[in-house]
């Protein structure tokens, strides 16, 4: 699946995806978290920003300057509505080239939504856009390889690296992993916070 039919799949739910941003408190322990690590409160990014929910607000009330970048254009236009002081891409991340180094990047469920042979890409242009002292925070699938899954009734593509491969390519990119972490058991979801050197 290409992003861009995952981006018309997840238009066609935005509604009930912004609804449920108000009640979700989904990975904002960790955000919270990578937050606190950030050397700056500078510039930050939500890769997969959906509608712009709990995710953005934190960043926001950290103080960072948030840019978001999401494969669905009406969750762009859900953000944009919430948030109009922030910056929002319609775009897909596995073309997206940074225009500007970030002090904290959030991709939450989000990037396993690209294609298997995109995965080390995203991972490095990330990695590249970290200011020094930077946070990434990311998550992953846990098992090397490629799935489908349903949600609200609509087949979504998954695909991830092993956790070996990712720890491999932050290493490279001189991102120390300071976080691990599998949070939702029997799933197989992978939490990675790393700072950049």
């Amino acid at each position: 699946m290409k992003p861009a039919d995952t981006g018309h799949l997840y238009d066609s739910i935005s509604s009930w995806w912004d609804d449920q941003q108000d009640q979700s408190t989904a990975g904002i322990h960790f955000v919270r978290m990578a937050i606190r690590l950030s050397a700056n409160k500078g510039n930050a990014l939500d890769v997969g920003c959906g509608s712009g929910g709990r995710i953005v607000a934190a960043l926001l009330d950290a103080g960072f300057k948030v840019t978001g970048i999401d494969v669905s254009e009406a969750m762009i236009e859900y953000a944009r509505k919430r948030h109009p002081d922030s910056v929002f891409i319609h775009g897909d991340i596995c073309e997206w080239h940074p225009q500007e180094l970030y002090d904290a990047i959030v991709a939450w469920d989000s990037i396993f939504h690209a294609p298997y042979f995109e995965q080390r890409r995203v991972i490095e242009t990330l990695c590249d856009a970290l200011a020094k002292g930077g946070v990434i925070l990311f998550t992953a699938g846990g098992v090397d390889g490629e799935i489908t899954g349903q949600m609200r009734g609509l087949e979504f593509y998954y695909s991830s690296l092993s956790d070996e491969e990712y720890l491999r390519i932050l290493k490279e990119k001189g991102c120390k992993c300071i976080l691990l972490q599998r949070d939702q058991y029997p799933e197989e979801h992978v939490v990675f916070i790393a700072a950049k050197g």
